[in-house]
């Protein structure tokens, strides 16, 4: 007779591995998480204090920087790219992020591999007071191959009915105020090892700047909870760069005649950008990478002044009454 694991999916480790993780997991919980680990759906109790409470919800991976995660076997951070790909876009509507959830789908389940992906979601979640409450393993032997796996991740927040869309709250004259990304983020990979590996022939060991390459490119994504539910009162509009960078992100925060000046000379784009864009037209390096700015908000003039002392904020433009984004 033929057995499941036969056929390449064995239920006890995926029974290990839920057994491993419980305790990571565990410490993500929060006192609105109902329930534990191992039922049929994770439960989670509506805060009270929102007069009019929405639901929001997102959902993403990490694209092919995975690729990079596997090929070097450093698997501590992708898990914080997953989420921060997620909640960064939840503050964007005014959500405060709730609880999230993964799905891990690889040809054999490696317990230690996955432990250590699932413990940099848990360390992201905690960081951003996110339950991590559920998620799914997949064996799948026909659709991967040897040590390959890939990622998803949703989160869902919470937010005042009236906050969601943050397009009425955007003026002519208002300031545009990036934070910093941590690198490239989850963004515009697949160009970045076309260029990096195949035309330029770096290895990873090659230095940029302090780090060697590898390190640079598997920096987390920033996660900016802390920052939006700090600096929340000064905020008109938020926008997280990822791909389509700042030229195609920042237009769906405005209204129809209003756009955006960017001074780039303003940018602190790391020195990894100018690498890629000795082989990429400047035109594509905007429209794939965040260039070094991972969040935009969108401040009245009349608050610049207390984000800018609370924050690492620093203002690269202006909002405009024209349509688009112009780089100056």
């Amino acid at each position: 007779m033929i057995s499941y694991e036969d056929a390449g999916v064995s239920i006890d480790t995926g029974n290990a591995f839920v057994k491993a993780i419980s305790p990571i997991v565990s410490t993500t919980f929060t006192p609105a998480v109902l329930g534990g680990i191992g039922s049929f759906s994770g439960a989670f109790e509506l805060p009270a204090g929102y007069e009019k409470p929405v639901l929001l919800a997102a959902t993403d991976g990490v694209g092919t920087k995975l690729r990079l995660a596997i090929d070097t076997a450093k698997f501590d951070t992708i898990g914080q790219d997953l989420v921060a790909m997620c909640v960064n876009d939840l503050i964007c509507n005014f959500a405060k992020p709730l609880f999230f959830l993964d799905y891990y789908a690889t040809a054999k389940l490696d317990i230690n591999v996955a432990k250590a992906v699932v413990e940099g979601i848990a360390k992201a979640c905690k960081e951003c007071s996110c339950a991590l409450i559920g998620g799914e393993t997949a064996e799948m032997p026909s659709m991967y191959a040897d040590k390959d796996f890939d990622l998803a991740g949703f989160a869902v927040g919470i937010a005042e009915k009236d906050e969601i869309d943050r397009k009425k709250f955007v003026k002519n004259g208002d300031l545009l105020l990036g934070l910093a990304s941590s690198g490239l983020h989850s963004n515009g990979f697949s160009l970045a090892r076309k260029v990096l590996f195949d035309e330029m022939k770096l290895k990873f060991d090659d230095k940029i700047g302090q780090s060697s390459l590898i390190e640079t490119l598997l920096t987390p994504t920033r996660l900016y909870v802390k920052e939006f539910l700090r600096l929340k009162p000064y905020i008109n509009a938020l926008a997280h760069i990822t791909g389509g960078g700042l030229v195609e992100n920042l237009p769906r925060i405005f209204p129809r005649g209003l756009g955006a000046v960017i001074r780039r000379h303003h940018l602190k784009t790391p020195e990894i950008f100018y690498r890629i864009g000795e082989c990429v037209s400047e035109g594509e390096m905007y429209r794939s990478f965040n260039m070094g700015v991972g969040l935009v908000l969108v401040v009245s003039a009349e608050n610049v002044s207390a984000v800018l002392e609370s924050s690492d904020a620093f203002i690269i433009g202006e909002v405009v009454l024209n349509e688009g984004v112009s780089l100056e």
